[in-house]
């Protein structure tokens, strides 16, 4: 699902997907928003990506058969274990379209990412 336009912004990645994509994607933003109210969105290697404190809090891309999210924090034991089925290349997440997507832990993650930003600030 990976294309050669440039986006301008999130809306029209979102828009150039699929409906049934386009709503996880929504429903990922959302998520992202919620748990990081004061995170700025922008396109960053032509991927959604949400910025906090001019850092990379978490980005993410729509594939053709999962949702990648990237910029994952480290956690501990019981968290890794929580995301070890979508583990994927270089520390990413793979999220399968086939399958419910984890809002929860996507939550979570960036959560424990704020924290690891406001504490590197510090």
């Amino acid at each position: 699902m990976v294309t050669t336009k440039k986006f301008e912004n999130i809306d029209e990645y979102i828009e150039s997907f699929p409906e049934t994509v386009q709503y996880i994607l929504g429903k990922l933003r959302n998520t992202v928003r919620k748990a990081a109210p004061e995170a700025v969105e922008l396109i960053s290697y032509q991927m959604p990506t949400f910025k906090l404190d001019k850092k990379r809090l978490v980005y993410f891309s729509a594939w053709k058969n999962h949702i990648g999210f990237y910029s994952i924090p480290e956690g501990d034991e019981t968290f890794r274990k929580e995301l070890s089925p979508y583990s994927g290349e270089k520390g990413s997440l793979r999220f399968p379209l086939d399958k419910p997507i984890p809002y929860h832990l996507v939550k979570k993650i960036v959560t424990l990412r704020v924290k690891e930003i406001q504490k590197e600030g510090k």
